[in-house]
């Protein structure tokens, strides 16, 4: 792996972990970077893989918290009712992403104007929902009705599409049923453990055949740069919709996907 090529793994592992966790789909912009910066990894693995450095982060943030949860299960009703609410919005991303693997990594993966085209779309649905969201009736990530959770892990399936966005449409599903915009987003990054720990292993089995040391190193640099990104965004982000909402990011998600089909219809 010479300079150049550790470099630009380096800086995708800093837009991965950048903006895993906020809604403008990480994997959007990984993908659109590959391509404008010529960066072509195996079976797209390293896109997929370098974000299970964005869960550990949340891991290592929220550990106190997870922890607690697991001592108390054993007696404790409602901890075992939030584990029983991840797990079960994490269900159809199994059975979807298992299903539309292929597709899903040959053809849409391989679509930038599709992807520019989503970041749009999910941009003006962001700015809609951040304005016309009920009332909040749930404050509590951990306390999310079975029957709400299971709905938004349906939703987030919508994120197999890149551009998309994974933690954007968990959030604005949250947000539509009924959350606040704090516990909409630590929902999100809950859900995010089981489901991006699922893509990485799948993702990891399906290309076994084709990595080589010299991947393995471009992602062990993302993974890297990923995690500490993550744990800087993580801490700063949910402060910040709290008080100001969605909006920014909606525009951001607009400004980038507009640019994108503006250097696609250029460049190609």
């Amino acid at each position: 792996m010479d300079s150049s090529t550790t470099l630009v793994a380096a800086f995708l592992g800093l837009v991965e972990g950048l903006t895993e966790f906020i809604p403008v789909s990480s994997t959007g912009h990984l993908l659109l970077a590959g391509h404008f910066l010529g960066f072509e990894s195996a079976g797209k693995t390293f896109e997929v893989v370098i974000q299970l450095g964005a869960v550990l982060a949340i891991l290592t943030l929220y550990a106190g918290r997870l922890w607690s949860v697991f001592f108390t299960a054993p007696h404790d009703p409602q901890s075992r009712r939030f584990i029983l609410s991840v797990l079960i919005a994490f269900l159809p991303a199994v059975f979807i992403g298992v299903l539309a693997h292929d597709f899903i990594k040959t053809v849409l993966f391989e679509t930038p104007m599709l992807i520019a085209i989503m970041l749009i779309l999910g941009g003006f649905i962001l700015l809609v929902v951040d304005r016309i969201a009920p009332e909040p009736v749930h404050d509590d990530a951990m306390r999310f009705p079975i029957s709400m959770a299971l709905a938004v892990g349906f939703i987030q399936c919508l994120a197999m599409i890149p551009g998309v966005s994974r933690s954007g449409a968990t959030i604005v599903g949250a947000l539509m049923m009924g959350s606040s915009k704090r516990a909409a987003a630590e929902f999100s990054f809950f859900l995010s453990m089981p489901t991006m720990a699922g893509a990485f292993a799948y993702d990891l089995y399906k290309n076994r055949d084709v990595l080589d040391a010299s991947a393995m190193g471009e992602i062990a640099v993302g993974f890297a740069m990923a995690f500490v990104s993550a744990v800087l965004v993580v801490r700063w982000l949910l402060g910040y919709v709290s008080k100001h909402g969605y909006a920014l990011f909606g525009w951001w998600r607009i400004i980038v996907g507009t640019a994108a089909v503006a250097g696609l219809l250029t460049l190609g």
